[in-house]
Parts: C-alpha cells; sequence; structure tokens
C-alpha cells in the first residue's frame, strides 16, 4: 500500500481517465506522499461501491461518466455546486461524513478565465447541449453574472428541463433557433459531444463545419469537448477570427479543488503540464 492519503477516480469505463496523469504530476511536483488510481466500477455496482467507502482507506475520490447521479443521491450533504447541478464529480470525507461536491463549473469558469479575458463581460451566452456537462455549464454562467442564457438541444424538453431547473434567466431552444440566437450571443459555448466518425468513410472525407456565420465579430467561443483538441467548432471559430478556449483547461482546473482537500496542498495548472496532456492524448495512450 502506498504512504500518504489515496484518492480516485471512478466510473465506467475509467480506464481511459487522464486524472491519475495530473494528481501524479502535482504530488511529484509539490512532494507529497499520496496516490490516485483508477477504479473501474460497474453501474450495478457503484451504490455499494459508494456505500463502504469509509472503510476502504480512500479519502475521498473523482466520480465521472455514468456515476455522477448516483454519488449525488449517496451523499447527504454536498457543496452549493453540486445542490445547484444535481450531479456530484468530487467526494470527501467531514468528520467521517461523506461529502459530495461538484468542481465542473468551477473548472470551466477558471478555463476561461485563463483563456478568455473578459469572457465574463458578455450579456448572451448560448450553450449548445442539455446534458449533465451543460448543467454545470450554466450554473457557472448565471454565478459570472451573465444576463441571459440561451439553451439549443436537439431534443427540446431536455432543454426545457434544464431552464426550469436554473429560473427566468436560462432558456430553453429548438435547433430551428440556432441563427437567430447566434446573431444576439456574446459567448458560445459546446457542451455536446463529437459523433464519431463513420470508419467506413474515406480518410479524406469530412462533415461539414458548423456555421457561425451569423455570430457577430466580437463574440468568443469554447468547447468543453477536448478530444480532438481543435473541435469542429472551434476551427470554424477560428477561420473567422473569434477567440477561442479549447476544454482541456476545464479538465486541469476542475481536478484543483479536489486535490486540495485529499492532499492539503493547493496545486497550479501551468503550461508544462498542459503540454504533458496534449503529448499523452497524442500518443493515444
Amino acid at each position: 500500500m502506498p504512504e500518504g492519503p489515496q484518492a480516485f477516480v471512478t466510473g465506467w469505463p475509467v480506464w481511459h481517465s487522464r486524472s491519475p496523469l495530473i494528481h501524479g504530476r502535482w504530488l511529484k511536483t509539490l512532494g507529497l506522499k499520496g496516490d490516485y488510481r483508477r477504479v473501474g466500477v460497474p453501474p450495478e455496482e457503484i451504490d455499494e461501491f459508494l456505500a463502504a467507502l469509509p472503510e476502504s482507506g480512500f479519502v475521498g475520490g473523482n466520480v465521472t461518466i455514468p456515476h455522477k447521479l448516483a454519488a449525488f443521491q449517496a451523499t447527504a450533504r454536498h457543496d452549493a455546486a453540486a445542490e445547484a447541478i444535481g450531479a456530484v464529480n468530487t467526494l470527501w470525507f467531514e468528520g467521517g461524513t461523506l461529502v459530495g461536491g461538484n468542481t465542473d463549473a468551477y473548472g470551466f469558469a477558471a478555463n476561461l478565465d485563463e483563456r478568455l479575458a473578459g469572457w465574463a463581460d458578455a450579456e448572451t451566452a448560448v450553450v449548445i447541449g442539455a446534458g449533465g456537462a451543460a448543467q454545470a455549464v450554466v450554473y457557472a454562467l448565471l454565478e459570472r453574472g451573465i444576463a441571459h442564457v440561451r439553451v439549443i438541444n436537439r431534443t427540446l424538453s431536455r432543454a426545457e428541463d434544464l431552464a426550469a431547473r436554473f429560473g427566468s434567466r436560462v432558456s430553453a431552444h429548438g435547433e430551428d433557433d440556432r441563427a437567430a440566437l447566434y446573431r444576439n450571443a456574446d459567448l458560445l459555448v459546446n457542451t455536446a459531444p463529437i459523433s464519431p466518425r463513420d470508419p467506413e468513410l474515406p480518410e479524406w472525407f469530412a462533415d461539414p463545419l458548423p456555421d457561425l456565420s451569423a455570430l457577430p465579430d466580437h463574440a468568443v467561443v469554447t468547447d468543453i469537448v477536448y478530444v480532438p483538441l481543435e473541435t469542429p467548432i472551434l476551427k470554424a471559430a477560428r477561420l473567422r477570427d473569434l477567440k477561442t478556449a479549447d476544454g482541456l483547461g476545464m479538465l486541469l482546473h476542475q481536478a484543483v479543488p479536489g486535490f486540495e482537500r485529499w492532499f492539503g496542498a493547493r496545486p497550479v495548472v501551468t503550461e508544462e503540464l498542459r503540454a504533458a496532456l496534449i503529448k499523452d492524448i497524442e500518443s493515444g495512450s
């Protein structure tokens, strides 16, 4: 058993998670004892895993897809972000009680603070997608004072459910509203996953880039997806000379609060760490 506090990331599957690389480098950089590892738990076993955490020897951990709702339900106490979003991605103990938090919203905002100075001056933000990640993004936008948040989703009812959770500053829209909403957008955020490429298509084939022609020239664009680092929407924005931020920084910054809770020191997101993750992504490991 390694020395020092023991933490984990759990999901299903979880073997692709790059969180051990992040936390492992911080432990080494800060000269701390401890360990952070992947623990794969299938959905039918997650309740048992969470119930056994007090006796597991772990001081806490991260929770990723598809266990964030189960983690929320398994924790009697939540931080404000988790309570508002309805999902938990970070676990720790306080006085023997398992507590759930959500650092996705923090990570999203911290990334834009670093990469898109002045983004929070936006009056209107358009968010593509209405899943769990979109809920964290909407929470972050509202917390930073964005006046109007427009959520676009292919299934309108999901966008309506999200808007109902957060109140009158958030509105729900279908795909037909996209161009009209873009015309008044100061900030565009994509949270929708990228569809996998059809292996039957030839290498030279590519889907057309998203049409961002309706966006104002001052609009800024971000995508929480980070594989590939330049997603189709970011490429389309770059070709329009719009300012952009990729999603890798969200992954890095959301890890900071958990590390501080488990290992007792606050780490720093550096360009060297970012470069190490990019190298790892590009290697396909």
